[in-house]
């Protein structure tokens, strides 16, 4: 990879790495195991997702666009953006589907999946709070660590999705109210989760973190991103949230040098997807996906603050 994002050169990435979520909510797959033709419209979804992002592209005012997409139902658009290195940025999860806790997808064969695809970021979605438990975090993060280093050994950027949900005792603490819990409690347990990963020598080239609600925390959180001189940058994911919401959150985070960009996904795509699947599926229906896709990526990046 020779271009790496900067704050005033973002990177806006369409997320659709969604695997068992997807196929669920969008397509009716029961327990994970869609029919040949359900696996059919999974895959020409997500073609029809990145048809979107294509069609954004030329009108990036600034900044490049990413694509964020697994192997299951995304491989033709992985063989696609490999195509296009020059101007998408790739980057493909190797973490399993549904799990509570970080389990790579291949299991002792994840690294091979990563160097045949060669992405520029490999991705791990991690879900962690410093009051879970200790011991099924410390062998997460032993995990993680290992990770880190084969990565780094073959040359491929860490891309760290981190989750942070409230315990019960956290949103009891918060008056039971989530918006508070964000505004109040998940920024400093944000800085502890990173500052652990860092101790055990996870070392991800982006963080990819929930969105913050004011400019001191995301200037907390990149503080602890760059403590001792590393070079990590940070983006926003999406979080399925409101667009309102996104809105700030993006707002708010562009005003960091740190942050460099966001990572959505179904605040972008999902309606569409779903419309497309209940019309008549015809070249007119495409289109009309297509354009709401990209129209709605390129309002998210008219959001970010040069």
């Amino acid at each position: 990879m020779t271009w790496e994002p900067g704050h005033d050169d973002p990177l806006f990435i369409l997320a659709m790495d969604h695997r068992s979520s997807f196929a669920k909510t969008l397509f009716g797959v029961r327990d994970d195991n869609p029919d040949p033709a359900q696996r059919a419209a999974m895959e020409a979804a997500k073609r029809l997702i990145f048809a979107g992002l294509r069609e954004a592209q030329p009108q990036l005012p600034y900044g490049r666009a990413g694509v964020l997409v697994d192997e299951q139902s995304g491989q033709a658009v992985i063989d696609e953006a490999r195509k296009l290195r020059d101007t998408i940025t790739l980057a493909v999860p190797i973490e399993a589907s549904g799990h509570d806790w970080f389990t790579p997808q291949w299991g002792t064969w994840w690294l091979e999946h990563v160097e045949k695809i060669s992405p520029d970021y490999a991705k791990v979605l991690v879900r962690d709070n410093p009051d879970f438990d200790p011991g099924d975090r410390a062998q997460q993060l032993d995990l993680l660590a290992a990770v880190s280093r084969q990565l780094q050994q073959i040359g491929v950027p860490l891309l760290y999705e981190l989750l942070v949900p409230a315990t019960g005792a956290q949103l009891a603490a918060a008056g039971n109210d989530p918006d508070r819990y964000d505004l109040e409690v998940r920024p400093s347990l944000v800085v502890r989760v990173i500052a652990d990963n860092q101790a055990r020598g996870v070392e991800p080239r982006l963080w990819k973190v929930e969105g913050l609600e004011t400019v001191d925390a995301c200037a907390q959180v990149a503080e602890q991103a760059r403590s001792r001189e590393r070079t990590a940058d940070l983006i926003v994911l999406g979080r399925d949230a409101p667009q309102d919401r996104l809105n700030h959150w993006l707002e708010v985070a562009s005003q960091v040098p740190a942050f460099v960009g966001f990572a959505i996904g179904r605040s972008i795509w999902e309606d569409p997807v779903r419309d497309f699947e209940a019309s008549a599926k015809d070249d007119a229906a495409a289109a009309a996906a297509r354009r709401t896709i990209a129209q709605r990526y390129l309002g998210f990046v008219d959001r970010w603050r040069r």
